[in-house]
């Protein structure tokens, strides 16, 4: 069964080592990285329905740098020290940003009194940006992303495959199911841990400097990468 699979893969799509890339990929999708820790704190924090938008804006992203590696943009950068450093920086200074945003939310919800965290909360969530334009610009902001969906997807397209973009476009669309499977459950472990957070206050608070915190260090990780 798994030879007829592979074959009609490789027939029909050109791709190669199919089992190669399907395990490759589900342990790089499950790597903590920006996209779950934000996906993951929308939903324990304001719920399923903001989750998703999130996950949506991730997978819009994800889908944009895909057909922006197989445009060649990916060596566009490679071939380009200078751009690649100014993309870098400004995709490490965003991640620190909303880090830094979330500290300060967390310092906020740990002042506030308990008769005034419900009325200024309201205000606090709708200052907020949207989860889909967030997870989209977290997502977009790293250009070693680029980098990995070329140096990576390119291992398994067959080099006599008359239509490499349907190749691309397979393993794309592979990619983007492992990922949406991932990030759902993500996204209801978190809506259960929301109840929780909602009746604990410190709880919430804590988390969301956690996650603050753990953003800083991705954009300090973003800022020392190298090509």
């Amino acid at each position: 069964m798994s030879i007829n699979i592979h074959s009609f893969f490789l027939i029909n799509l050109g791709i190669t080592d199919l089992w190669t890339f399907l395990l490759g990929t589900i342990f790089i999708v499950i790597l903590p990285g920006p996209n779950s820790m934000y996906v993951l704190s929308v939903a324990a924090q304001r719920g399923v329905r903001p989750a998703y938008q999130g996950a949506f804006g991730i997978f819009t992203g994800d889908l944009i740098l895909m057909v922006l590696s197989a445009c060649g943009v990916a060596s566009l950068l490679k071939a380009s020290p200078a751009l690649f450093y100014v993309v870098k920086y400004i995709g490490a200074a965003y991640l620190a940003w909303i880090g830094l945003q979330m500290l300060l939310g967390c310092w906020r919800k740990l002042r506030a009194k308990e008769s005034a965290h419900t009325s200024a909360e309201a205000p606090a969530n709708a200052r907020e940006s949207k989860p889909f334009r967030k997870a989209l610009l977290i997502s977009l902001m790293n250009p070693k992303a680029i980098l990995f969906f070329i140096s990576f997807f390119i291992q398994f397209v067959d080099p006599k495959f008359a239509a490499p973009a349907l190749s691309f476009a397979g393993l794309g669309l592979i990619c983007q199911l492992i990922s949406l499977t991932y990030l759902t459950a993500i996204i209801f472990l978190g809506a259960r841990l929301a109840e929780t957070f909602r009746r604990r206050r410190r709880l919430s608070a804590g988390m969301g400097g956690g996650v603050g915190a753990v953003f800083i260090g991705f954009g300090a990780k973003l800022a020392t990468a190298t090509l």
